[in-house]
């Protein structure tokens, strides 16, 4: 698809576009048994247990570093009772998203760097949210995870005007989200927030993925929106697989403040993320780093 900067607009990509008109089936139906009024554990368990491949690598996930459990997890059942429904549905849609973008240019972007670097964001947001005790931290590995997927959209829809920014962010030694601003009228995390949109995502990860540069301006989730921008510079500054910016962007005035977090805790924290991202990159089947 090509488009000039007046007609190119987030939704119009979205438009006649059935791969990208619904997140993966597996998580759809967690979502309806989870919330029908009789749906319990047992049925999130069996809606699990009918994708092979989902269920080994939860089991794997649940065995893993990742989680660092004490004791063996054998069955699909005892995860979900271990983990929690809502958070084995944020994990089954964080190790099955990945299916759904297919035929991104090898020449723009290398995919598994940045699945890698995804996971490197939504391992760190994971372990920011541990630090602050939140009820559910798989909800912020999943926006992590999702934080870019408009990045994705844009080289699938749009090659030629997503080449022509990558282009000219290398060129002036630019910020890609700046350039993409400048050339397209909108970045690629205002396009995530209306594919996030599209797929009828719960409303604190819509203003997360939408405003992750801009955490500043979240209204009503200004905490997500600003776990999942200190995460991104994290990983990017620890090289934690690459979207294909190569700067590492300004943090957003009063975003590490916003986590309440003490800075003398970033030492073990970081050892928290090594460990659990060597964990889920193993999970995906991704290359180890160097």
């Amino acid at each position: 698809m090509t488009a000039t900067n007046q007609r190119l607009r987030p939704q119009d990509l979205l438009a006649d576009s059935p791969e990208l008109g619904s997140p993966p089936l597996v998580y759809r139906r967690l979502v309806e048994v989870i919330n029908h009024p009789r749906g319990g554990a047992g049925d999130v368990a069996n809606v699990i247990r009918e994708d092979t491949a989902l269920t080994a690598r939860l089991l794997k996930l649940v065995n893993s570093a990742f989680f660092a459990f004490p004791k063996k997890i054998e069955t699909v059942s005892q995860a979900v009772s271990v983990v929690g429904t809502s958070q084995v549905r944020d994990l089954a849609l964080a190790t099955s998203v990945t299916d759904l973008f297919k035929g991104i240019p090898a020449e723009l972007l290398d995919v598994e760097d940045f699945w890698k670097h995804s996971l490197g964001v939504g391992v760190t947001a994971r372990v920011l949210a541990g630090l602050r005790n939140e009820a559910n931290v798989e909800r912020f590995f999943v926006t992590g995870i999702l934080h870019d997927v408009g990045r994705l959209v844009l080289l699938m829809r749009a090659p030629e005007a997503t080449a022509d920014v990558i282009a000219k962010a290398r060129t002036g030694r630019a910020l890609l989200f700046e350039t993409e601003r400048e050339v397209l009228g909108f970045d690629h995390a205002l396009m995530g927030g209306v594919l996030m949109d599209h797929w009828k995502m719960p409303e604190a990860l819509r203003e997360a993925v939408r405003l992750h540069h801009d955490p500043r301006r979240a209204e009503r989730y200004p905490m997500e929106a600003a776990t999942v921008h200190v995460a991104d510079l994290m990983a990017t500054a620890l090289q934690l697989g690459s979207s294909g910016e190569r700067l590492v962007p300004p943090l957003s005035a009063g975003a590490w403040a916003k986590l309440g977090i003490d800075p003398g805790v970033i030492g073990f924290a970081v050892e928290d993320i090594d460990r659990q991202y060597s964990a889920a990159v193993h999970l995906l089947g991704l290359s180890p780093e160097d």
